[in-house]
């Protein structure tokens, strides 16, 4: 869904590492959920010049939703970079505009898409539902762009993989992170756990989190997530378990497998969390900012969390000194992959050539080396923390800073080691996951398979038969 001291000759030999490790280990993601692209000195696509103006005098104009709020931190620079693409290419007119108002930007880019609203570029399709796009009509096939993309091997492997789709690519990575446990290691030494060691699986991570629960002071051990992006997070503990809610079979149709072990078993997990351990928040459904709330004022132990995080908790007051992020404790599987998620920049199939030609060459300026660390560089001169991975393999995030502890560093190589991306249709089966994982959440008396059977049987009947029609018809 982001700075303790560091000395800067320690960060340059340790994100030396991070760079050409994390260029190897992203790429060993396995199946199908806030770092940047390229242009260099090549051709952006098979009609025109990536990196200069075309000879043609007509002006074409393109709408992208990436105009930065008024408030934001980083407005000067994203205003001062749109500025410089205008003057390099005068014949592209871009109208940058925010996105229409709405409580879900998933739910807004689809309903304008459908409306025949959309713009002609965007960069927020994020990592588990670009492949449900390109089969709705939402992005633009740009195989024949990135094959004349000069910097198309600057990209990591992991980072392309969502957006390679029956070996066509459909986006241009914009971002990327993983995800690993946050823990407060000030709350760490006052129950007498080592800060340096984060619990490895399963019975650890309970065993840290009673030790780390004191209703006396108002503190818990660990946030679990139940809003209505539960299956978010619920999902790792069913890879822990050996499992996953979906396959996708070769032939592109998809099974359900909310019933099978690995998600009955992680239900129950989470069921003992709350109901036997007691060791989460009382109020299970309360809001993801109340979530990171209570991280931040110290009323939770450990959280699940981002590498683009940090930033985000030194402006809420935590010194980074104090914060530990470590993979997720293993399951039974004796497995505890990270999640590794992001966004693409895509383009709209509806737009005239014309169009769509401007839009990969603004995409291009836009995920050029030179455009991501000009930003990297603001955002250090501002105090502001970098994401630690980057999606480029020639772009060391962590050389913009010299704040950064080497424990972070470390920590976020390690959970890079082992990944995987969301569940396939994620998109769609989100509310039926999440219901289940409610019910067990606020009603103690709930059985787990009773209830994601319940879900999986909906879901199969409303979402998954359609769907596997649909792709069988096209087959």
């Amino acid at each position: 869904m982001q700075s303790a001291l560091r000395l800067r000759a320690a960060a340059g030999a340790v994100c030396a590492f991070l760079l050409v490790w994390l260029v190897a280990a992203c790429g060993g993601g396995g199946a199908d959920k806030a770092g940047n692209a390229g242009q260099g000195g090549g051709s952006a696509g098979p009609t025109g010049g990536a990196d200069g103006n075309t000879d043609r005098e007509d002006i074409v104009e393109i709408t992208v939703w990436d105009q930065p709020k008024a408030d934001s931190i980083t407005k000067p620079v994203i205003d001062e970079i749109h500025r410089e693409f205008e003057q390099k290419y005068p014949n592209i007119k871009v109208i940058h505009e925010l996105p229409p108002a709405g409580t879900n930007d998933r739910e807004v880019f689809v309903t304008a898409m459908a409306g025949g609203n959309g713009p002609d570029a965007y960069s927020e399709a994020h990592f588990p539902i670009i492949g449900d796009w390109v089969r709705q009509g939402f992005a633009a096939d740009l195989t024949s762009y990135w094959n004349e993309h000069s910097d198309k091997d600057h990209f990591i492997s992991s980072a392309m993989e969502a957006a390679t789709i029956d070996g066509k690519i459909y986006g241009v990575p914009h971002n990327m992170y993983v995800m690993g446990l946050l823990y407060n290691k000030k709350l760490f030494e006052e129950a007498g756990l080592d800060p340096d060691k984060p619990p490895a699986d399963w019975d650890e991570f309970v065993d840290y989190a009673k030790r780390l629960t004191k209703p006396e002071k108002n503190q818990y051990g660990y946030t679990i997530l139940g809003m209505e992006w539960a299956d978010w997070w619920f999902e790792y503990y069913v890879w822990q378990a050996g499992g996953d809610l979906t396959t996708r079979n070769p032939d592109g149709t998809v099974t359900l497998d909310f019933s099978k072990p690995p998600a009955v078993t992680a239900l129950q997990f989470y069921k003992d969390l709350k109901w036997t351990h007691k060791v989460v928040q009382s109020n299970v459904v309360q809001s993801f900012q109340d979530n990171q709330n209570d991280f931040f004022q110290g009323r939770s132990a450990m959280i699940l969390g981002a590498s683009d995080w940090f930033g985000g908790l030194v402006q809420n007051g935590m010194d980074l000194n104090d914060v530990g992020f470590a993979p997720f404790p293993v399951g039974p599987s004796g497995k505890g992959p990270s999640q590794t998620g992001g966004a693409y920049w895509i383009v709209n199939p509806k737009s005239s050539k014309e169009k769509q030609d401007a839009a990969f060459k603004y995409i291009a300026y836009m995920t050029s080396r030179e455009v991501i660390e000009k930003k990297m560089k603001f955002e250090a001169d501002n105090g502001i923390f970098p994401n630690l991975l980057s999606v480029r393999s020639d772009i060391d995030p962590v050389q913009f800073t010299a704040n950064v502890p080497a424990d972070l560093v470390a920590g976020v190589k390690k959970a890079s080691e082992s990944t995987q991306l969301e569940y396939f249709l994620k998109e769609r089966l989100t509310p039926y996951v999440v219901k289940a994982i409610q019910k067990v959440l606020v009603d103690e008396t709930a059985d787990p398979l009773t209830e994601l059977k319940a879900a999986e049987e909906l879901a199969q009947r409303e979402v998954v038969d359609p769907y596997n029609q649909e792709i069988k018809q096209a087959q």
